[in-house]
């Protein structure tokens, strides 16, 4: 890719392995493309036709849970190498969530790791884990079980591609920057709510929050790489979340499923006790959390069909989670977002139950 290819807005992240850059501009996508001749790419097969206008190649995978496994990733592996691919190889990702992970993954792994670029697809990749280096790969069951941290060289976000979304997407995406910007504090989240986040906003607002939700990210990340300490609470929502994605068979897809785990989390500490009366970032939140979740076709049904027992089964399983208590990332008292461990106890779990089976009413 050519050293002098930039654009229009940027950010310098550092990581262990050296400084990466993310570059936002919007209508730039098959530009970008056009910058990674003898990469190996690995695409969405939605962009299979902007692939063809752009005359660029690349390995399509159908972006589904079922592909982002363990299981899947040595047929994957087998057609980058049969595609010529060796040690000095750049591959670049070119798509969402699931084929971010998956080509960071095999990026770490491949030849004992390759250098990589992204190009996020969707808003929930734009406004979030397109930085950060983390890759989380499903093993049989199990969401998430393994992956690796390996930072890419480079990030180019076109906001434009997100016209091309559907509703709920859009809304997953918003989810996350909401959770992002709150848990990095009130200024970062007041920010977020004064670019008036919605479906329908602009490209060039949409800019704006993915600009933010970047930057807060950005401060999590440089202090806390590998995840062991102030970077563990953009997991906020993930333990609840995580069950309801699994238990609906990811029927709820992720950033959905994440704000119907902070609901969760904070009706737990509800249940517990606590108050937001008159914690107006709270309100501002959950308020924001479900005008996005009410852009969720069938999504009452959805939540009403869920096995409550698979839910809890799955929540209780969590990987965060120690033998005696439960690993909670939760809303204080006066809006702040700490981690909590409480001991596993009969009253706890009846808590948890409780605050699910209120959050799915609230979606009736």
């Amino acid at each position: 890719m050519s050293a002098s290819f930039e654009l229009a807005s940027s950010l310098e992240i550092k990581s262990s392995t050296g400084s990466y850059s993310v570059g936002i501009e919007s209508g730039s996508f098959e530009r970008s493309l056009k910058h990674f001749e003898g990469a190996a790419i690995i695409a969405d097969e939605f962009f299979r036709p902007a692939f063809e206008r752009a005359g660029a190649a690349a390995i399509f995978i159908e972006a589904t849970e079922m592909n982002k496994s363990l299981d899947a990733s040595p047929a994957i592996i087998e057609r980058i190498r049969k595609a010529g691919a060796n040690r000095q190889t750049e591959l670049v990702a070119v798509g969402g969530g699931i084929i971010q992970d998956l080509s960071a993954f095999i990026a770490s792994v491949y030849m004992r790791g390759l250098r990589w670029s992204y190009m996020p697809t969707t808003v929930l990749a734009m406004v979030d884990s397109c930085i950060g280096g983390k890759s989380s790969i499903n093993v049989g069951p199990y969401k998430n079980l393994v992956g690796t941290i390996h930072p890419p060289e480079r990030v180019l976000i076109d906001p434009a591609l997100a016209r091309t979304l559907p509703d709920d997407q859009k809304a997953s995406g918003l989810i996350e920057a909401a959770k992002i910007c709150f848990c990095r504090g009130e200024e970062s989240f007041a920010r977020h709510v004064a670019y008036g986040p919605s479906i329908g906003m602009s490209t060039a607002a949409l800019e704006q929050v993915i600009g933010n939700s970047l930057a807060a990210k950005q401060w999590f990340i440089e202090r806390d790489e590998f995840d062991k300490k102030e970077r563990l609470l953009l997991n906020f929502g993930h333990t609840f979340g995580h069950a309801i994605e699994g238990a609906t068979h990811f029927a709820v897809s992720h950033g959905i499923a994440v704000g119907l785990g902070i609901l969760c989390a904070n009706e737990f500490e509800r249940q517990r006790g606590v108050s937001y009366a008159g914690v107006e970032r709270v309100t501002l939140l959950e308020e924001h959390l479900d005008t996005m979740i009410s852009e969720v076709p069938n999504l009452a049904g959805t939540m009403r069909a869920m096995s409550m027992d698979e839910v809890i089964e799955r929540f209780g399983s969590d990987k965060k989670h120690g033998p005696g208590h439960y690993t909670l990332i939760l809303t204080a008292e006066n809006g702040d977002v700490v981690l909590r461990k409480i001991e596993k106890t009969a009253q706890v779990a009846r808590d948890v139950e409780r605050a699910i089976q209120t959050v799915v009413k609230r979606c009736s």
